[in-house]
C-alpha cells in the first residue's frame, strides 16, 4: 500500500496541549502578608495562618472588593506546548506575563501539528457577538482531519527542502502554518492569571460570560487545575466573587 504525504515525512497529529507547572512560589500566605503589612506591618507564616477563618475572610474581602495588588506576590512558571494559534492569543497577555518561546530562527521546528479530536466542536453559527459552535458531521471531522494532515505534509515537505539546500532556518519557517506546535516558559502571579482566566476560560460562575476558543481554553483549564493546589482560599474566592481578577 502506498503512503500518504503524511506518512512519508513523518508527522506527528495532536489534539491536546501540554501544561506543566516548573516552578512556583504561590501561597495564600502570600496574599495575607502582603495585605496586612498596611495594617501590622511584618508578621511571621504562623503569626499570619493562626485563625483560619480569619484569613479566609480576608482573602475574600481583598478579592470582592477588588484591592488587587496583594495578589501579585507570588509566582508561577509553567512549560506549555501547544499550536502556535494558541501562543498568538496567549500573547495578547501582557500584563503581569513573562513568555520565552523556542525560536524556529535557532532550531529546526518539529513535525507536530494539531488535528481537532471528534470532541471538538466544529461549525460556526450565527454573526460575531451573537454565535455559538455546534457538533460537526462525521464527514465535516473527516475532512478537516484530510485536509489539514495533507497541507501539513506539503508545507513540512517544503520546509524541509529549504533547509536541504541551505535556505536559513528563519526564512525556511515562514512556510510553515499556524497549526504547528510550539512550546514556551509562561511566568504570571496569581492577578494576571485571574485576568487570563476571565477571558480564557467559561464556567457556570462567571459574572462576565466569555467565549474562548476552545484550545486555549484546554490550556486554561490545566493552569487553573494547578493553581487551585497551590493557592486554594484565593481560588475559592475567586469563584466565590463571579471569577472577576480583582
Amino acid at each position: 500500500m502506498p503512503t500518504t504525504p503524511a506518512e512519508s515525512a513523518k508527522l506527528h497529529f495532536r489534539s491536546d496541549v501540554t501544561v506543566d507547572l516548573v516552578r512556583s512560589s504561590a501561597r495564600d500566605s502570600d496574599v495575607l502578608w502582603a495585605a496586612r503589612v498596611s495594617t501590622a506591618g511584618e508578621q511571621s507564616l504562623e503569626e499570619l495562618t493562626k485563625d483560619p477563618e480569619r484569613s479566609k475572610g480576608l482573602i475574600n474581602y481583598l478579592m470582592r472588593d477588588r484591592h488587587g495588588s496583594p495578589f501579585e506576590h507570588n509566582s508561577m512558571t509553567f512549560f506549555v506546548s501547544a499550536p502556535i494559534f494558541v501562543f498568538r492569543e496567549f500573547m495578547r497577555h501582557r500584563v503581569g506575563w513573562s513568555y520565552n518561546e523556542e525560536s524556529g530562527r535557532y532550531r529546526e521546528l518539529q513535525p507536530v501539528f494539531y488535528v481537532p479530536d471528534p470532541s471538538r466542536r466544529l461549525v460556526q453559527e450565527g454573526r460575531p457577538g451573537k454565535y455559538v459552535f455546534v457538533e460537526g458531521t462525521g464527514e465535516q471531522h473527516a475532512l478537516a482531519s484530510r485536509a489539514m494532515e495533507d497541507s501539513y505534509a506539503r508545507s513540512y515537505e517544503a520546509y524541509q527542502e529549504m533547509l536541504a539546500a541551505g535556505v536559513a532556518r528563519e526564512v525556511a519557517r515562514s512556510v510553515l502554518p499556524v497549526g504547528l506546535y510550539s512550546s514556551m516558559y509562561a511566568t504570571c502571579n496569581a492577578r494576571s492569571l485571574m485576568h487570563f482566566l476571565g477571558l480564557r476560560t467559561q464556567h457556570e460562575l462567571a459574572k462576565v460570560p466569555s467565549f474562548p476558543q476552545r484550545e486555549i481554553e484546554m490550556v486554561g483549564e490545566r493552569m487553573e487545575a494547578e493553581w487551585a493546589q497551590l493557592m486554594p482560599l484565593t481560588h475559592a474566592a475567586f469563584n466565590a466573587n463571579g471569577r472577576v481578577a480583582p
